[in-house]
């Protein structure tokens, strides 16, 4: 079980962020608002994770994703970890995107 209390991430400023991000209707204001929030790094990195999360639900090995997205083979054992444990993020979005 996760213990994300212990973090302290959950909090009114969170939630606030959460709920603007719901009030984005297009693709180009998505990229215009995460763009001004995130560094490019920061950008990149989010988008990397996901990838890797894509790639682990095609079964992919975890050398082959690495290789292919130019990472360690920890950062995908990482993100498989989430996918696998995690609140189900992960896997709410994909299965969404698999229906469009």
């Amino acid at each position: 079980m996760l213990n994300d209390e212990l973090y302290g991430w959950e909090n009114d400023d969170t939630r606030t962020l959460f709920q603007g991000i719901l009030k984005l209707k297009t693709v180009k204001e998505c990229e215009d608002f995460f763009r001004d929030l995130m560094t490019m790094r920061e950008l990149k990195e989010m988008a990397e994770r996901f990838r890797i999360a894509r790639m682990l639900r095609l079964k992919m090995t975890y050398m082959s994703i690495a290789d292919k997205a130019e990472t360690s083979t920890s950062t995908v054992t990482r993100v498989a970890h989430w996918l696998k444990h995690g609140r189900g993020g992960y896997r709410l979005v994909l299965d969404r995107l698999k229906k469009l």
